[in-house]
């Protein structure tokens, strides 16, 4: 698979699961995307929900004392790198609390690292339904920051008896799907790094009446490298 992907000019890949138990059905999921994507030519930092995590939202601690370690670690993480993916499990069928209080806290930066930044999200759970539904929920906070979330999500089903001893999917279709959506999003992160230049606008509420107290607007240009 690498040499299929030699001449893929450089992107690098935030990935991590948004679970802070070791060895999370998530945690496997995320471990096999990083292994998928540096075969596909990509260069992944892979981090872990642990590095990231935070205090309880609360703007009288960010006032005294700024923000908090593991909010540091994922914007720098973010900014560092050209896209991102989540394997996220789904609790009470939405997303975890601790990704979105990280989400929360990391968006207090400027500039807002998420806006322009494509991102992919996975999930694995012992349902039928792969956990899927927390997905959706995961969606709504990254798009409101600018994030380019990819259309499709891949959410594996049953995933307690999916994998096996060397941790990729057994079912081979279903390990042939989870490839190929990596790949395509891999192509849609380096064709909008390198191949056009790009304006990026991130307006929070865009049909909001302008006001200094609540606006939150953000205009970059990047050049094609």
């Amino acid at each position: 698979m690498q040499g299929e992907h030699e001449d893929r000019r450089p992107i690098k890949v935030l990935i991590f699961a948004a679970s802070l138990r070791k060895g999370s059905l998530n945690d496997r999921l995320a471990t096999l995307a990083a292994q998928v994507a540096e075969q596909m030519g990509g260069v992944v930092d892979r981090g872990t929900m642990a590095d990231y995590d935070c205090p309880s939202y609360d703007q009288d601690i960010e006032q005294e004392d700024g923000l908090p370690a593991g909010a540091r670690k994922l914007r720098d993480c973010l900014v560092a790198a050209d896209a991102f993916i989540i394997a996220s499990p789904e609790y009470n069928a939405s997303l975890p609390g601790v990704l979105k209080n990280a989400i929360d806290w990391a968006s207090r930066y400027r500039p807002q690292p998420f806006n322009g930044r494509q991102g992919l999200l996975l999930s694995a759970s012992p349902s039928m339904a792969g956990g899927n539904r927390g997905l959706w929920s995961l969606r709504i906070p990254l798009e409101h920051l600018g994030a380019r979330v990819y259309p499709d999500m891949y959410s594996l089903a049953q995933a307690h008896e999916a994998f096996d001893e060397r941790g990729r999917i057994a079912d081979p279709t279903l390990q042939t799907r989870f490839e190929s959506t990596i790949e395509c999003f891999l192509d849609l992160v380096e064709a909008a790094k390198h191949y056009r230049p790009l304006k990026k606008q991130w307006v929070e509420y865009l049909g909001e009446h302008p006001n200094p107290a609540t606006e939150r607007v953000e205009h970059t240009t990047v050049e094609a490298a």
